[in-house]
């Protein structure tokens, strides 16, 4: 059986957020933040135990990188490290085409691994 919906019932449903993820994600709050997926969110519980142990200088949340004009990368985490090193986290599930082509752009740009989560 085929439902139909009207353009408002529609606009309701979307605003609900009862839509699943494409890839099955569910996205998670921790301390007021919002991530992605449940895998995000223990990636960084994990950082914070990780700074409160005194292993990591620091870490911050979805860093953004310019790839070119017009296009970005955003990563799930940026890690400082007590030597002084980055490192450049995400935590991805599934590896999309586009996810795939912005890896290799930041990573020719930037002279920098993603560590893939």
């Amino acid at each position: 059986m085929q439902e139909h919906w009207s353009i408002e019932q529609y606009r309701e449903y979307q605003k609900k957020g009862n839509r699943k993820s494409k890839y099955g994600a569910v996205k998670t709050s921790v301390d007021g933040q919002t991530f992605d997926s449940k895998k995000e969110a223990d990636y960084y519980c994990n950082l914070k135990l990780r700074l409160q142990a005194g292993e990591i200088k620091g870490f911050c949340l979805q860093p953004v990188f310019i790839l070119a004009p017009g296009l970005k990368y955003k990563a799930d985490f940026i890690v400082f490290h007590n030597d002084g090193a980055a490192e450049i986290i995400d935590t991805k599930g599934f590896k999309t085409k586009e996810y795939i082509t912005k890896k290799k752009v930041f990573e020719d740009k930037y002279n920098l691994k993603i560590k893939e989560e």
